[in-house]
């Protein structure tokens, strides 16, 4: 499931709606900044567990330097190609910092 939204009264209500699903890919739109807030609006909703927290991937995707919204989806793909076979691959959530220099 991928999250794409840029407002963040919608973010929540989503993310929690994805919680309490069993699919396997939580995917969450944003920068590092963005998804600090996020938590926090998550634990204000009682959402807090460092186990479910844990299933997001935010910053979504890949770290392959994607610019365009074709090349986010893509790195967004790769990822879930990833996630699904095991694969380690540069994950945006690893990462520090701005995602775009």
């Amino acid at each position: 499931m991928c999250i794409l939204t840029h407002d963040p009264k919608f973010d929540v209500p989503a993310v929690q709606g994805a919680l309490a699903t069993r699919v396997g890919y939580i995917g969450v739109m944003g920068s590092r900044t963005t998804h600090e807030r996020r938590l926090e609006r998550l634990a204000e909703a009682g959402v807090s567990s460092a186990a479910e927290l844990n299933r997001l991937m935010s910053p979504i995707g890949l770290d392959l330097g994607a610019r365009t919204p074709e090349e986010t989806a893509i790195s967004i793909c790769a990822e879930i190609i990833a996630n699904r076979t095991g694969r380690s691959a540069s994950q945006l959530r690893g990462g520090s910092g701005p995602i775009h220099p």
